[in-house]
């Protein structure tokens, strides 16, 4: 009797996560913020590192729409892998997507950066740029997500990731316009009205 009252809390607990989580949420940048919002850093300031160790900085993507997304391998989420490199391969002229693994929900990317490299091509054919695994809330997180999420860096967003496999998109001025929770895909009606494709 006991492990059945045990077992009905396990699982209670964890629809109450996969329930909060995966709801799709959207945070959208407010229209009368203004577009010459003084804030003390800039999306473009950032250099981060590619999964091979190399120092990538974000002016690189200056003047395409950027979706930057935690990721993970062990995820049941994972699968949108190819839903984002099916949509990076169609609109990387115009969009690129930039893949940051993450390993802060339930140990979900433990690989190093050659096993998270290798799965990504061997699973999926990932061409979308891939960078080192980084902490995307708490005491460590990256100083990019720490942009990302702070009003008085980006103008108005305080939505961290609730989970894998969340979305924020910047545009080609390189500021923040929507956050998108894990369910969102890029066929998503909401999604691509955002990006305006």
């Amino acid at each position: 009797m006991k492990y059945s009252i045990a077992f009905a809390l396990l699982l209670l607990q964890v629809v109450t996560v996969a329930s909060f989580c995966c709801t799709k949420k959207i945070s959208v940048r407010p229209e009368q913020l203004s577009t010459t919002v003084s804030t003390d850093s800039s999306f473009y300031q950032f250099t981060v590192h590619s999964l091979g160790g190399l120092p990538v900085p974000l002016e690189h993507y200056r003047g395409k729409k950027i979706i930057v997304l935690n990721v993970a391998s062990k995820c049941g989420y994972t699968p949108q892998y190819a839903d984002w490199e099916r949509f990076y391969s169609k609109y990387k002229d115009k969009v690129v997507v930039l893949g940051f693994p993450c390993n802060d929900f339930a140990n979900q990317e433990p690989g190093t950066p050659e096993e998270i490299a290798a799965f990504c091509e061997d699973n999926y054919h990932v061409t979308f740029p891939m960078f080192e695994k980084v902490h995307v809330k708490g005491k460590e997180q990256d100083p990019l997500y720490k942009w990302l999420t702070d009003p008085a860096q980006n103008g108005w967003n305080d939505q961290e990731p609730t989970w894998n496999f969340c979305k924020y998109l910047v545009n080609e001025k390189g500021e923040l316009t929507h956050f998108f929770a894990t369910g969102v895909t890029p066929d998503d009606p909401e999604f691509q009205a955002a990006i305006g494709l």
